[in-house]
């Protein structure tokens, strides 16, 4: 908060001693001070969020050393570095359709981070790649597409609650470039499709409504038009949501649609009955009791009732 100050001050009353400021301050990104590290990197990311670094030709300079900074020992300096790529979108967003590949690359390492054992980088590189995909290219994105899905996929059942609304928020972005890879990922919102059901359950507003936001996105991919439909009009953010009836509807479309998906959607919400949270726990029992109820008699031979009545 006190560098967004800063920031927002500097810009309207500094603006042409900036390139001088940013000029003495790039030698503490590399300081043997953790804090002034921190300090100097935290500043640059609220600066970035500013079209005055465009205006005054700082913005590539900022950028490369925003970059330089993701191998921070610190962990701090490293989720900052992203946050100030990230507000690129909000600062510069003509520029990030010319570094777009740069800055979705900086973001997937984010998401790699091998050395962030509370998910804090890849939560800020999830959230800033979602700033970004509005601007980027969308050749730049297609050859990341695929990584990009199946790494936030296991975020969807994080313990914390920002990882899952920003990884749903994600991915629900993401499906606005799957049309040429159509086939591709549509598997990826099949693998996910069982949790953002189970997940309009959260105990978090803001996870559910995370999953209705990535569930209206999805619709328009998934060759059903009842069941786009559905998403579209009883998943808006307005309008709450009787879970019950809604459920059954969706698993009439499924059956109807993808009816040798049974057994995967079963496996899938066999996962849930150990879910810690208890309205998603009692979810998954009723959403298989919906598919089976909808399912024809031919495809009833994929269910493994053993499996089922053990539910393991």
């Amino acid at each position: 908060t006190r560098a967004a100050s800063v920031r927002s001050a500097m810009a309207r009353h500094a603006g042409p001693r900036l390139p001088l400021i940013v000029k003495n301050l790039i030698p503490t990104l590399s300081s043997v001070f953790e804090s002034q590290r921190i300090t100097t990197t935290a500043f640059f990311a609220e600066l970035l969020n500013s079209n005055v670094v465009n205006d005054l030709i700082l913005l590539e300079t900022m950028m490369d050393n925003m970059t330089g900074r993701q191998k921070d020992a610190c962990m701090l300096v490293r989720m900052l570095a992203l946050r100030g790529l990230g507000n690129i979108a909000c600062g510069s967003p003509e520029k990030v359709r010319k570094h777009g590949a740069k800055l979705l690359a900086s973001m997937v390492n984010g998401m790699d981070d091998k050395d962030d054992p509370n998910n804090l980088v890849a939560l800020e590189a999830m959230s800033s790649l979602s700033k970004l995909l509005d601007h980027v290219e969308e050749r730049d994105i297609q050859s990341m597409l695929l990584h990009i899905a199946i790494r936030i996929r296991p975020f969807f059942d994080s313990e914390q609650p920002d990882l899952r609304q920003s990884s749903i928020v994600l991915f629900g972005n993401l499906t606005k470039f799957s049309e040429d890879n159509c086939e591709v990922f549509f598997e990826q919102i099949l693998n996910g499709l069982v949790t953002l059901l189970l997940h309009l359950q959260d105990p978090k507003p803001e996870v559910v409504k995370a999953c209705k936001f990535a569930l209206r996105m999805c619709g328009p991919n998934m060759g059903c038009e009842g069941l786009c439909d559905m998403f579209l009009n009883h998943l808006r953010e307005d309008r709450s949501l009787h879970y019950g009836e809604f459920m059954n509807n969706v698993c009439k479309h499924l059956m109807q649609s993808y009816p040798e998906m049974l057994n995967r959607l079963i496996l899938t919400n066999l996962f849930y009955f150990k879910s810690n949270w208890v309205d998603i726990r009692a979810a998954a029992p009723m959403f298989i009791g919906f598919l089976v109820l909808h399912v024809d008699e031919d495809h009833c031979q994929q269910v493994d009732l053993d499996q089922l009545i053990s539910g393991e």
